[in-house]
């Protein structure tokens, strides 16, 4: 198979089929039952190779099982409204529900072992002891085991079953547009092109539909939003008593609260320095005042096309001048098919990266169309795709980067990828396009993830206030009208684009991610300017780490302090030096 064709990725490598996971099954059932026998011999003063041995019982479960809820998901994402993806997903989801029952015990034991016996039994705990020291820090939030496991019994057909429905519901919408006279009926990856679209009025139409359609049943998806707040607040508030809605994410990150609270401040007082570059945009359009249909406009009156192979090559070069072992990771993914790039009916939406287990290759899914946007997302996808190989060696415990961390290979695929495009071209009204596309991604990334976030935390009280969607609509236009200030204009139908936000209803709080990731690597990607190849080993480091240390350990080892407003700050004057070239090429 020619890996520069669009093809569906091939799961294989996770089971050969579907009907496999009967074996697979077979097998987490016996791994279970061994480690259900050692519940009687957990004790305070067992051998620390005894409590070793039941780490590794435990790291084995989670191996099975994450190898059948991957496959699980992602035949599920390459074709939404396949019924046998569905069920198959839906059987796995409760089967993962009752493994995590029946092995809850350990976890509730080591949670509430004091702390001295705790510290000698994890002393040689090695690549599992930031695992065994997150699990501690939830000991002030966990419930009996009865409660524990009704909490994982009922979220199956529960909360995770209307998210499952949200999925399903937005997955098959599709919409009409009229491009050249000629009315198409497009998916939301294909409609999205036209919101970058050199003409005025088709950007306009694009986004009306858009809403229109999320609209007609903005009513139904704005009560699943509801649902999912309340089942949110009743068990992370009421019985496990997190202080806030959003602490919850904050200490699965392992962020304090008040470096988040930081970073959402800096983002709101710096909101300016966007409506800045608005006005800037406006001004190269030709317009007095951009609206919100326009603030991803190219300033050229046609964007290149790339063809999916040419998109590739682009990116796979950009990575090998950085890092030919980084690369030799990317090239991975198409060489083993483990990318899925076409676009298609009932295909989940937009792009991700999933590193299923450790030491297999991750699986990234794109929606390519051809445009540049498109081998940006192509960059980025594939960062996560090496982030995730380069720390293929931790166990599957703690090879995951956490959230903020997460978006770091990502975006700065990104950005060595726009710096490359930016070095080679001669053509300054060429250049100017590309700062314009930073700038677009820049806002996407960072305010527009900042300000869904202050709306999360907004919306989370609201709906525990029992506030009617209409009230929420209304709170999210009024979130717009801060973001954007006088320098765009807003129409009624933006009242429904938080309806429209997967990430809201699949992992509440987890936007503000972007935003850490985005100013961070902006922070990181101005010493690699300044260091040049004495700052590579560094970067590569912290992406090694996977989760195997807390964010702000790797992070202070790299010299930054994530608890302070100045860091922060100095992301936002990266953007701002950007504007100010722009502003210089205005006047030449």
């Amino acid at each position: 198979m020619n890996p520069d064709e669009m093809t569906r990725w091939d799961l294989s490598d996770l089971l050969p089929s579907p009907e496999a996971a009967d074996d697979a099954i077979a097998e987490l059932e016996r791994l279970v039952g061994e480690m259900e026998a050692l519940r009687d011999r957990l004790s305070p003063d067992m051998p620390e190779e005894e409590f070793l041995a039941a780490v590794r019982q435990y790291e084995a479960i989670t191996l099975a099982l994450h190898r059948l809820a991957g496959y699980a998901y992602l035949w599920f994402a390459e074709d939404t409204q396949d019924q046998r993806a569905l069920a198959f997903r839906s059987k796995i989801e409760q089967l993962g529900a009752e493994i995590q029952n029946r092995v809850l015990f350990f976890s509730l034991w080591w949670k509430g072992l004091d702390d001295t016996p705790a510290q000698r039994l994890m002393r040689n705990a090695g690549d599992y002891r930031y695992f065994l020291e997150s699990l501690r820090r939830f000991k002030p939030h966990t419930l009996t085991e009865p409660e524990e496991r009704i909490i994982n019994i009922k979220d199956v057909n529960g909360v995770n079953a209307l998210i499952t429905l949200y999925d399903m519901i937005t997955n098959r919408f599709t919409f009409e547009l009229e491009v050249d006279g000629e009315k198409k009926r497009l998916t939301r990856e294909e409609l999205m092109v036209y919101v970058r679209d050199p003409r005025p009025e088709l950007r306009a139409a694009a986004y009306q539909e858009l809403y229109r359609v999320y609209g007609e049943q903005g009513n139904l998806l704005g009560q699943i939003y509801a649902y999912r707040v309340r089942d949110w607040y009743n068990e992370n508030l009421r019985l496990r008593h997190f202080a806030t809605p959003i602490a919850v994410r904050n200490l699965l990150n392992d962020i304090p609260d008040a470096a988040v609270d930081t970073l959402l401040d800096i983002c709101r007082e710096n909101a300016s320095v966007f409506q800045r570059y608005f006005r800037l945009k406006a001004r190269w359009l030709g317009m007095d005042r951009l609206r919100r249909y326009d603030i991803y406009a190219p300033i050229a009156g046609a964007e290149k096309s790339y063809e999916y192979a040419e998109a590739i090559d682009l990116v796979l070069d950009t990575y090998q001048a950085f890092s030919p072992e980084m690369a030799e990771h990317a090239r991975r993914v198409f060489a083993e098919r483990h990318i899925d790039a076409e676009v298609r009916p009932g295909k989940q939406g937009g792009a991700f990266s999933y590193g299923v287990l450790p030491g297999l290759t991750p699986y990234v899914l794109l929606n390519y169309t051809g445009k540049a946007r498109d081998v940006a997302v192509m960059a980025h996808e594939l960062g996560h795709a090496i982030h995730s190989s380069l720390a293929g060696h931790h166990s599957v415990l703690t090879f995951h980067p956490s959230l903020p961390l997460a978006e770091t290979a990502s975006v700065f695929g990104e950005m060595l990828l726009t710096d490359r495009l930016l070095r080679e071209e001669e053509d300054e009204a060429v250049r100017r396009d590309l700062l314009v596309a930073v700038l677009d991604d820049a806002y996407a990334t960072v305010m527009r993830q900042a300000y869904f976030a202050l709306f999360e935390r907004e919306a989370h009280d609201l709906v525990n206030q029992g506030r009617t969607i209409d009230e929420l609509c209304e709170r999210y236009m009024g979130n717009l009208t801060e973001q954007f200030g006088d320098a765009v204009e807003i129409s009624d139908e933006f009242r429904w684009e938080w309806v429209s936000i997967p990430h809201i209803y699949h992992t509440p709080f987890y936007v503000y991610a972007y935003s850490f990731g985005q100013l961070l690597v902006l922070s990181l990607y101005q010493r690699y300017k300044e260091e040049g190849e004495t700052f590579k080993p560094a970067y590569l480091k912290i992406l090694a780490y996977g989760g195997s240390e807390s964010p702000q350990r790797i992070l202070s080892e790299a010299g930054i302090d994530i608890t302070s407003p100045e860091f922060w700050r100095g992301g936002f004057d990266v953007i701002s030096g950007m504007i100010d070239e722009l502003e210089a090429m205005e006047k030449k």
